[in-house]
């Protein structure tokens, strides 16, 4: 038994060692997973250009507004516009910097956040919270509801990034060391 321990014990202390891998996992799952659907999101917002969203974006976003301005951007306001567009830019923005390990920590909350609007979003101007299916339901034994379980699971898979950083196959990692060494002792 106590060989059974110390080889456990051996194999756990390399895997706390590879801790950097954890971090490389997390930003090659975001990227193969969730960077596509965001930026395919993204593309869905964009009208004739970055500064001029689409009717879509708009009811994509802000749908109950559009509904009562009936579907005319015009009736909008400024604050409407500059929600949409920071929504659509950080749909392309916060993912790229992911994956490539830019500013990880700090994309990784930003993209938090946008899962929380988008999750509140869903619920409350689109109406999902009146569909059980989706909103689903933890300790349940269907793992496939839109908002409880698949945004859980982003929001974790980020988490990992926020607590353990990009890794060190990262932007973050280069700019760090090259920090470390141009902070030398003082001469």
């Amino acid at each position: 038994m106590t060989s059974l321990i110390s080889r456990y014990t051996t194999f756990a202390r390399a895997l706390d060692r590879a801790d950097g891998a954890l971090s490389l996992m997390a930003r090659l799952l975001f990227a193969a997973i969730l960077m596509v659907y965001f930026w395919a999101s993204g593309l869905t917002k964009l009208g004739d250009g970055l500064f001029s969203p689409s009717a879509g974006a708009y009811a994509q976003i802000f749908p109950k507004a559009m509904e009562a301005a009936g579907y005319d951007v015009s009736q909008l306001s400024l604050f409407h516009t500059a929600v949409v567009l920071a929504g659509t830019w950080a749909e392309f923005i916060l993912p790229t910097l992911i994956a490539v390990g830019i500013a990880t920590r700090v994309a990784a909350l930003g993209m938090i956040g946008f899962i929380i609007i988008q999750s509140l979003t869903d619920l409350f101007g689109h109406g999902l919270r009146s569909e059980p299916a989706a909103v689903g339901a933890w300790f349940d034994r269907a793992p496939d509801s839109i908002i409880m379980d698949q945004r859980a699971l982003w929001v974790f898979l980020l988490l990992v990034l926020v607590l353990k950083g990009a890794g060190p196959l990262s932007v973050d990692r280069l700019l760090t060391r090259r920090l470390d060494t141009n902070d030398g002792p003082a001469r």
